[in-house]
């Protein structure tokens, strides 16, 4: 039901005010979330409220163990190509609203498709609203990007008249709305009504009650133990879909505006308002990239302006639902799509290209598969962004120079993955030689080793040693030393420098 969503849009606003690291996140419900609700919830109220009180453990437990490193692995190209991504997903999601057709699928290729197969039904009252709502708060926002800076010397109808403009510019979507709101009530009253409305919803605050761990069912009682055999893989899709979305959104606007995060505090915060918001029938909650966007638009300063969003939700919930009526679905389809678009970053696809071409793959990855589902096309790109990364663990560079010894200098540390990798690099080339040389291994880029670069670099003394050549280490670090030293390896030895080597 409709009152759920708003339900579930105060508490989060409360709690990151308290925990939260990043100035513009709100959390709140989402179409990704949602969904996935709707899948594990089977449509059931209870069941979506338990499941918020459940996921807000987890994520609880995981920000008390502090495991928000573990989100450090999620680059800054998978970010990237999610937040451009969830830019055009999302904009297109509203263009349905802006030409007030109904009925169209969620899935995105599946939402391209019925809406060009139906845009003869385009009703032109949503759309006039819809782009002059656009072309208002796109005004607006170029208004405030080329306000100058009001003078105290300046008289004193100047500064007021600067004042008014900046309001509004700053105020632009509640401006909108509110002018939008009007005029499809100014319709209501003559009698026509050209535009889809939001339509009615439940007045009253929801009641404070734990969640139910059981479920009245026609054939009795559904156990706290049935209700999570019956959400399954929900308990772990649903609390790690709504952290990594939450996390990529802080990390997006962070870096947007030069700000650090906290992933153990960002975790302690989803925790918090999932557990606390059950309290109060909401569903599992995550980071709104939509409200978030609309939020940094509208010039946010600290965590602190989600007191006024939940304070405005809880009045809404009180008193004003009636009027949420007259609202035009266009116009809130504007407010997202312009907050949204400025977020499509088309420069990073070419900056990469001219810094490390490599870093495209995770982009393209995250980017290509959002489209299909925003979860996987995360999960994608943090998979190959770990592959990439364990790729240049296992084979590090190798530089090599000729002389009366070959001298061999790992560029990095070397782990179990790249051992094999050297002893090849090592003896191809100490052998095909003419004659075939001894080998100087330069350490001094190695930080640490484990136990089976231990083996095999014995395996590779004693390999060279049946060929009549030694190795010698040089430039070791003390804890690579003292690592090899305890090893009691046959026939090291090792040097200061490879000069006295």
């Amino acid at each position: 039901p409709l009152q759920y969503g708003l339900y579930s849009s105060f508490m989060g606003c409360f709690v990151y005010c308290l925990l939260g690291t990043a100035k513009d996140v709100t959390l709140g419900p989402t179409a990704i979330v949602s969904l996935l609700v709707s899948s594990y919830a089977f449509h059931e109220p209870a069941y979506a409220v338990l499941l918020a009180f459940l996921s807000g453990c987890i994520q609880l437990a995981m920000g008390l163990l502090h495991l928000g490193f573990l989100l450090d692995f999620i680059s800054c190209p998978v970010i990237k190509g999610f937040t451009s991504a969830a830019s055009i997903t999302i904009s297109f999601n509203q263009i349905k609203n802006i030409l007030g057709l109904q009925g169209i699928p969620r899935q995105f290729f599946l939402q391209v498709y019925e809406t060009l197969r139906r845009i003869g039904e385009t009703r032109a009252g949503d759309t006039v609203l819809g782009l002059t709502c656009l072309a208002a708060l796109a005004g607006l926002q170029a208004m405030k990007s080329h306000l100058p800076q009001a003078a105290s010397a300046e008289p004193l109808a100047v500064r007021i008249s600067h004042l008014i403009v900046w309001i509004s510019a700053t105020a632009r979507n509640a401006l909108v709305v509110l002018f939008a709101g009007l005029v499809a009530y100014s319709f209501q009253v003559m009698g026509s009504q050209p535009f889809r409305l939001t339509g009615s919803i439940p007045q009253g605050l929801p009641a404070f009650r734990p969640p139910s761990f059981s479920l009245a069912a026609p054939n009795g009682t559904v156990p706290f133990q049935s209700m999570v055999q019956d959400m399954g893989v929900g308990l772990a899709v649903v609390p790690l879909m709504s952290l990594l979305e939450t996390i990529a959104i802080a990390k997006a606007f962070a870096s947007q505006n030069g700000y650090r995060i906290d992933p153990n505090q960002e975790l302690l915060a989803l925790g918090v308002t999932n557990v606390l918001g059950s309290f109060v029938s909401s569903y599992p909650v995550t980071g709104s990239f939509g409200r978030t966007a609309v939020n940094a638009q509208s010039g946010v300063c600290t965590p602190a302006g989600g007191l006024v969003t939940g304070a405005l939700v809880l009045l809404s919930l009180a008193y004003l639902t009636s009027l949420f009526y007259y609202i035009p679905k266009a116009a809130l389809a504007a407010v997202i799509i312009s907050a949204v678009v400025p977020m499509f970053d088309a420069r990073i696809f070419g900056t990469l290209w001219r810094v490390k071409r490599l870093d495209l793959v995770p982009l393209c990855v995250t980017f290509l598969l959002c489209f299909w589902e925003v979860q996987y096309g995360i999960v994608a790109g943090v998979l190959v962004s770990g592959v990439l990364l364990l790729y240049s663990i296992a084979r590090p560079p190798i530089k090599v120079s000729e002389g009366a010894v070959l001298l061999v200098q790992p560029g990095s540390s070397l782990h179990f993955p790249a051992v094999e990798h050297l002893r090849d690099s090592v003896c191809s080339r100490a052998l095909a030689a003419s004659p075939p040389r001894s080998i100087i291994l330069d350490c001094c880029h190695i930080s640490s080793i484990d136990y089976t670069v231990v083996v095999g670099l014995a395996e590779l003394l004693q390999e060279l040693r049946s060929h009549g050549l030694s190795l010698a280490f040089c430039g070791l670090k003390d804890p690579v030393l003292q690592v090899l030293l305890s090893a009691d390896l046959e026939g090291f030895q090792h040097f200061p420098s490879w000069e006295e080597a």
